[in-house]
């Protein structure tokens, strides 16, 4: 029987189950959350969404209205690099549903269940006990156990393009794409027409930069099932692609680097390499953890860099898995670059530490710190902004900033600045690296804040605003 798969956003699909009815908190600023239920706690209000449990303080809240479905959640939304086709359990994955019966017990996975299945000497059955297993903690967002049971899986049943699907999805999420490709490849193999296996592959091609092969996987896809998720995605790599065509390539330990033609100089070049490699060397003598395989670089000379990245006109680079830079005008490395150039390349090391798995706001506040950048003169204006509790909650700014207009922008990433500051002038740098290790292991973003700073979002929130009024005033 076809697979029965729908293509989504990753977290669209995921978040779509959980704001099926919900609770909307007004703020004072103007903004708003949405949460599927709040509750007052003191001088905080809490609420939940998903399983994860933040608080504000109430000072903060104009009023709480219940029902609605999030507009943002509506529908699915445009992919992107790093978003993920998420999928409908299928059909083709034996009893799955009688084994799931089994295997979760109260939302957890029993160990004693998949052991006793696995005893019982049936390769298909225990395979689809581990894929259950390994489904559960993938959906949950714990990649670390999830490649554990897929690896289970696959051993049992290696040749099942359900788990081959899931297991090269997961491996592309936290950032290993070449080694996705082999479990892509090996689906496709086995099953030929369908268009789920061609997506899946055409996804970990694109992310492994392998963009022409991606889009002759993905036409595959289309040509056997129309799906606009997968259309979306193949429009962005023709484009990729036309923007490149003529681009030339050379490489270096660490780097892919693509350039127009004579658009830069072979000097600029080789600074520009060198400097990257140099503060690769920085980076992981600072944070440990390097990106596995070498990194493309891509260099934009005119307007290309916007029509391929689509991004807002206050971006100055993008890195999508790839280092977007745009570099018109420029004959030299000058400092301003070399503090771009750190930035975007943290965000590949803070991938790879935290599996794919960082907020927004830390991405852009170790990378701003890494550079290294201070809040200098925008710490008291910040200050301020606090003291009147007309900041961006933290929760609001766990996603991509490029929904934001320039000057919403701006105090996304002195906020994503300051708290990364206070972590580590009031705390530790050890403990922002902690923060990333839980985060990898499974843990939610408070829980992980939870077990390292002992803070919640609306203590980090409360914390956060003395401190910036302590150190620049209000």
């Amino acid at each position: 029987m076809r697979t029965l798969v729908t293509f989504f956003i990753f977290y669209i699909w995921l978040l779509a189950g959980v704001f099926a009815s919900a609770e909307v908190i007004h703020l004072k600023n103007g903004r708003t959350i949405w949460a599927d239920h709040v509750r007052e706690d003191g001088p905080r209000v809490k609420y939940d969404r998903g399983d994860d449990t933040y608080a504000i303080p109430k000072s903060a809240v104009a009023r709480i209205e219940a029902g609605g479905v999030p507009p943002q959640y509506a529908a699915a939304g445009a992919a992107t690099n790093n978003d993920i086709p998420a999928y409908i359990p299928p059909n083709n994955v034996r009893n799955e549903a009688e084994i799931a019966g089994k295997v979760i017990r109260d939302g957890k996975i029993d160990a004693d269940v998949l052991s006793s299945i696995e005893q019982q000497g049936s390769p298909k059955e225990t395979a689809t006990a581990y894929f259950v297993a390994a489904k559960s903690e993938f959906d949950r967002g714990n990649f670390t156990k999830a490649r554990t049971y897929f690896d289970s899986a696959i051993r049992f049943d290696g040749q099942n393009p359900t788990i081959l699907n899931f297991y090269a999805a997961l491996l592309v999420k936290t950032g290993n794409a070449n080694q996705a490709l082999p479990y892509a490849q090996r689906a496709v193999q086995v099953a030929p027409e369908s268009a789920d296996t061609w997506a899946v592959l055409g996804y970990a091609q694109f992310a492994g930069d392998r963009t022409k092969d991606a889009i002759q996987s993905w036409k595959r896809s289309l040509q056997i099932r129309p799906d606009s998720v997968i259309a979306g995605l193949l429009g962005k790599a023709e484009k990729e692609a036309q923007a490149e065509a003529e681009f030339s390539e050379r490489e270096s330990n660490h780097f892919t680097l693509r350039y127009e033609g004579n658009q830069t100089s072979e000097t600029f070049r080789r600074q520009l390499l060198g400097t990257l490699e140099s503060e690769y060397e920085d980076l992981e003598r600072e944070l440990g953890g390097a990106p596995r395989g070498n990194i493309p670089v891509i260099l934009y000379t005119g307007q290309a860099f916007f029509d391929v990245t689509q991004a807002p006109s206050w971006s100055g680079a993008i890195n999508d898995g790839k280092l977007r830079i745009p570099v018109s005008g420029l004959e030299a490395v000058t400092p301003e670059l070399a503090r771009v150039l750190k930035h975007e390349l943290a965000h590949s090391f803070i991938t790879q530490l935290s599996a794919g798995r960082c907020p927004q706001w830390l991405h852009e506040g170790i990378a701003q710190a890494l550079e290294p950048k201070s809040l200098s003169s925008n710490g008291r204006r910040l200050a301020q902004l606090y003291v009147a509790q007309k900041e961006i909650p933290f929760n609001m700014l766990e996603s991509s900033f490029m929904k934001f207009t320039s000057m919403e922008a701006v105090l996304a990433y002195d906020e994503s600045l300051a708290a990364v500051q206070y972590i580590d002038d009031v705390h530790s740098r050890a403990d922002l690296k902690r923060i990333l290790e839980r985060l990898a292991e499974g843990s939610s973003t408070e829980a992980a804040l939870r077990s390292t700073i002992h803070s919640d979002y609306g203590q980090l929130e409360t914390e956060l605003g003395k401190y910036l009024v302590d150190k620049y005033g209000n």
